[in-house]
């Protein structure tokens, strides 16, 4: 297969990404409008996603933060860096999904992250949402990599990877500072093409 060399350029962003993942649930781009249903999402779950996320301050709950985020985000959206999405219900978010550091030319790789409503746990949205922005980020976005780290214990999470086709490449000792300490992630990839 040659090797296709795209830029952030050559994608159409006019018609954003969007699919249906159940009857109810959505996985869409981020909107604008989104701060203060991400701002609930987060306080919600703020138990449940404590053991797997950096410790927070209690701003980053307020709908004020997550604007000021949304914003960060629709902009590397903008500028083809990044690619920020929700499942939704309605108007209730119920995860995230996130292709972060796209970086172009000969590497066509980018960083994987999620995570699921502590309500919604248990029903495969982890795995159909990784497994959609996978198909997107190869059919649509030309990738050529996707990496996702996860720690070691996280055993759902480990799943989710396996079951979307990330394989192990490896583990990184204290890589990233996670419910407020150092710990060890294994890093895993999926080549798409």
């Amino acid at each position: 297969m040659a090797l296709v060399v795209r830029a952030a350029a050559d994608y159409d962003r006019a018609v954003p990404f969007s699919t249906a993942l159940t009857d109810e649930i959505t996985l869409r781009l981020l909107r604008s409008d989104d701060a203060d249903a991400v701002a609930q999402a987060y306080s919600r779950n703020r138990r449940h996603l404590a053991p797997w996320e950096p410790e927070r301050a209690q701003e980053f709950f307020t709908a004020a933060h997550q604007s000021t985020v949304v914003a960060t985000q629709l902009a590397q959206y903008e500028a083809g860096t990044g690619l920020p999405l929700v499942l939704a219900s309605g108007d209730r978010v119920v995860g995230r999904v996130n292709l972060s550091n796209i970086v172009r030319g000969p590497f066509q790789s980018a960083s994987v992250g999620y995570w699921i409503d502590a309500s919604e746990t248990g029903r495969g949205l982890a795995t159909a949402a990784v497994d959609a922005l996978v198909a997107h980020s190869r059919d649509d976005l030309g990738m050529h990599r996707l990496e996702a780290s996860v720690l070691l214990h996280n055993a759902a999470s480990r799943r989710v990877l396996e079951r979307a086709g990330f394989q192990s490449i490896g583990i990184a000792p204290n890589y990233l500072q996670i419910a407020g300490r150092w710990q060890d992630h294994l890093l895993t990839q999926r080549i798409l093409y």
